[in-house]
């Protein structure tokens, strides 16, 4: 798409979505970073924070995507990845592409290759289980809150359900002794036969594959991205053995017929949402690839 073809956006327009990314963000980006400062952890909402490695500064920074021109744009404030033409400040996509060829490739081959798989949605939250089978309260990730149920009985519920994970990032934060009781074994270059899109870490983890294409994909599909993988972390934990009530998150019981078609309701609900986020996604990289080069 060439600059004289692409949209534009005066300058009271890109710095109104600017602002409206930031106060969108800061909601998110202030209580987080003031328990920083405190010390003070939060198992649900600092994982974004933690888990993923972007940091708070760079997902509050907006950006309009490829193909679109800033009008009366100062090219210093929004770096060497932008070329100022006669209509404008505008994203050079093939200095991005050039740099990070590599990467956006993998991105997109596993974002098509989800979004073409059937969802599942028997596995029933039993992945945070099995990263606690078999520990004692003091070995848990999260030993600052309890257990819903005895080490021994959490150990029991993962026996009985079996674990059937197929996301290697979620796997590799199983106990030793859980590995084995896992239908699939995931590895990292297995990841794109095994990806499905029922997966709530697949889904979550769309936030990453969002911000690593940053800044050929807008900043606020990064937003959305974040914005749907909080309210899966939020159900993650729910449903985990972790008692979270106390911080506002009742239990979604898993470990019985009620909270586990809870649980696949509510799995469900997001599987919806994140299949229109990843298509967003891969409409975001075709816009920013020439058809000869996907």
């Amino acid at each position: 798409m060439t600059a004289a073809l692409a949209p534009a956006l005066d300058r009271a327009d890109w710095q109104a979505r600017r602002q409206a990314h930031e106060a969108r963000v800061d909601a998110w980006l202030t209580p987080h970073l003031a328990r920083r400062r405190t010390g003070v952890k939060h198992p649900v909402e600092d994982f974004l924070f933690t888990y993923y490695s972007h940091r708070p500064a760079q997902l509050r920074r907006w950006h309009p995507g490829a193909g679109v021109v800033l009008r009366d744009a100062e090219p210093a404030a929004f770096g060497p990845d932008y070329t100022a033409g006669a209509a404008g400040l505008t994203l050079d996509t093939d200095r991005v592409r050039a740099r990070r060829a590599e990467s956006i490739a993998w991105i997109r081959t596993l974002l098509a290759a989800t979004a073409a798989r059937p969802a599942h949605f028997g596995c029933f939250g039993m992945h945070e289980w099995a990263m606690v089978y078999r520990q004692t309260q003091e070995q848990v990730r999260h030993n600052a809150w309890p257990l819903r149920l005895s080490p021994a009985a959490t150990a029991a519920v993962v026996s009985e359900r079996g674990v059937r994970c197929s996301h290697f990032d979620a796997f590799r934060f199983f106990t030793a002794p859980a590995r084995p009781l896992n239908v699939l074994q995931p590895t990292r270059e297995g990841q794109h036969a095994l990806e499905q899109p029922g997966c709530l870490h697949a889904n979550m983890d769309l936030y990453k594959w969002a911000y690593k294409l940053s800044p050929l994909v807008p900043s606020e599909l990064v937003a959305d991205c974040f914005a749907l993988a909080r309210e899966i972390r939020a159900l993650d934990m729910r449903a985990s053995p972790y008692d979270l009530a106390d911080l506002g998150y009742p239990p979604v019981r898993v470990e019985t017929p009620e909270g586990r078609a809870e649980y696949a309701a509510a799995q469900r609900e997001f599987a919806g949402r994140a299949a229109g986020l990843r298509a967003r996604l891969l409409a975001a990289l075709d816009r920013a690839t020439p058809a000869d080069h996907r």
